[in-house]
């Protein structure tokens, strides 16, 4: 892996989202690309670089015991990305 390859728009992703998509018969508002890779973002630059991936899992875990439905996981994402921006000021 380059560095370039780490530093890719969301839509880089956008086939790998499709495989997901169909393997596991999800929609594409499912999927939001964009808003977890801010999710990581926020985290990494406010608590960790390893907190990123795991802030998106307890984010899926969380919006999927709360219904599961886009507006769950952006609900959960948000909250999160805000304890890591207080974090970073703590």
């Amino acid at each position: 892996m380059t560095e370039n390859d780490r530093t890719l728009p969301p839509e880089a992703l956008d086939g790998w989202a499709a495989e997901l998509r169909e393997r596991f018969g999800l929609a594409e508002e499912d999927l939001p690309i964009a808003l977890i890779l801010d999710l990581a973002r926020d985290v990494a630059n406010g608590v960790a670089r390893p907190a990123a991936p795991f802030s998106a899992f307890v984010a899926g875990l969380v919006a999927g015991r709360a219904g599961g439905s886009p507006g769950d996981v952006r609900a959960v994402v948000s909250v999160i990305s805000e304890l890591a921006q207080a974090h970073r000021a703590d």
